[in-house]
């Protein structure tokens, strides 16, 4: 059996109720373990993009492609694990019960990574973070070894293909 590895699939499926049912249920049926899956409405109001990580083999990972590409409402699936791509995850972190002296350190933490302070009250801070999943797991550790009272919702990660493979 091949290295296991993080691998990326684009997936283009007819927006409609159900799809992402079935998708999933796929993923639960052959007992692939989704890591990460996030949809959204393309261009086109009719068809959705579904962004999906899982950590496969090479022989699981090509069985997974093909069993997508048989299902009907799926209208393109893109390998994006060895092409350019851009790629970012949605991550919000609410620090509660904190003094001066830590809210002062969220904001310190906050301009090191580059991520915002969206709203704030008297003892609480709320950071919204767009870097790549790898930063946020750091900015995660981070904030879990700074503070003792945290909220962590993280979006899985989009990508859109680079330039250099999609503008042609």
């Amino acid at each position: 059996m091949g290295k296991v590895k993080k691998r990326w699939i684009a997936l283009y499926v007819e927006n409609e109720v159900g799809v992402l049912a079935k998708v999933s249920g796929l993923f639960s049926a052959k007992a692939y373990n989704l890591q990460s899956l996030t949809v959204g409405r393309t261009e086109h109001d009719d068809i959705s993009r579904m962004t999906i990580s899982v950590e496969s083999d090479d022989i699981t990972f090509e069985q997974i492609k093909k069993q997508l590409n048989r299902m009907v409402e799926v209208i393109k699936v893109v390998d994006l694990t060895d092409i350019p791509i851009h790629m970012k995850e949605l991550l919000f972190a609410k620090i509660k019960q904190i003094g001066f002296e830590e809210k002062a350190e969220a904001y310190q933490i906050a301009q090191t990574f580059g991520i915002q302070v969206i709203d704030h009250d008297r003892d609480c801070v709320i950071l919204e973070s767009t870097l790549t999943e790898r930063r946020n797991d750091e900015l995660c550790v981070l904030l879990r070894r700074t503070f003792k009272h945290i909220d962590i919702v993280r979006g899985g990660s989009v990508a859109i293909e680079g330039v250099s493979t999609s503008c042609r």
